[in-house]
């Protein structure tokens, strides 16, 4: 029998099992090379041996020097990409259209999962010059990373998902970052669907006080959409007094045309069906 074989049979299935263990779902090589040498890997030889494992499905690289279990071996689990994504970046938060779905604030199923950081850097796909919000592949999903400020790290909740404690946006958090960033959760009008389906179980008090906390244009879109869902103006005052200069638009990724509303000094840029 082969080294490489040995690795990914009797020697790398141990390890495997070792970590899931150990509670090592997702693991850094230092975590496996304090156990490697109890399976007969030696500390040395380790990096090939995590190579051979990835390569033959044991584990998955989700960047250099960390790896996660991808559940082929007997008596483990494969890891949730939330999970994942929590490992890859520190400070990390489930977010934008990811947060919508698992709120049940949308019918959608997004394809990849969208993570808010306040990390100065993020992880980046090879060989490529990457953005805020661009993706980057890690075990079969693909990751889309939005930095915001740290002081604008807020309204998060801890969950449990699987076996694993996660960090998510709550749906007042959410609902705003849709304001902010609707390409980042389908389009405005996956947005404002979301703040259909959320109705009476809306915080209005939080919500409004997150809004307040981030930029004039999305304190007078919120603004508006409370008002079209019958919030009462005594709740509305503070976003109203809110100070703004200029029109924004509803649609932050939409054209500059529509009509105007000089009550929240918002442009209407949306289909005439949904400005009603």
């Amino acid at each position: 029998m082969t080294r490489e074989r040995l690795i990914h049979t009797t020697a790398g299935t141990e390890l495997v099992r070792m970590l899931a263990g150990a509670g090592n779902r997702v693991f850094s090589a230092e975590q496996a090379r304090g156990l490697s040498p109890s399976v007969g890997i030696s500390r040395g030889y380790l990096p090939q041996a995590l190579h051979y494992l990835a390569r033959a499905g044991w584990i998955v690289q989700l960047r250099k020097g960390l790896y996660a279990l991808s559940g082929a071996v007997a008596g483990t689990l494969s890891v949730h990409e939330f999970e994942i994504a929590m490992a890859l970046v520190q400070p990390a938060a489930i977010s934008h259209w990811s947060a919508l779905s698992y709120h049940g604030l949308t019918e959608q199923v997004p394809r990849d999962v969208f993570v808010l950081t306040s990390a100065r850097s993020v992880p980046r796909a090879r060989g490529k010059k990457t953005h805020s919000g661009d993706g980057y592949p890690a075990g079969g999903t693909t990751y889309r990373f939005v930095q915001v400020k740290p002081e604008r790290f807020f309204g998060i909740d801890d969950v449990w998902v699987n076996e694993a404690r996660i960090k998510i946006t709550d749906p007042e958090r959410t609902l705003l970052d849709g304001l902010l960033a609707p390409q980042c959760c389908g389009d405005i009008s996956e947005v404002l669907h979301a703040f259909e389906t959320r109705g009476p179980k809306l915080d209005v008090d939080r919500i409004i006080e997150y809004a307040l906390k981030l930029d004039g244009a999305t304190v007078k879109r919120l603004g508006w959409i409370l008002e079209k869902q019958g919030v009462t103006q005594a709740l509305l005052a503070r976003l109203l007094m809110f100070p703004i200069k200029g029109y924004r638009v509803l649609d932050s990724t939409g054209p500059r045309r529509g009509p105007c509303d000089a009550r929240w000094m918002i442009q209407l840029n949306l289909p005439g069906r949904m400005v009603g």
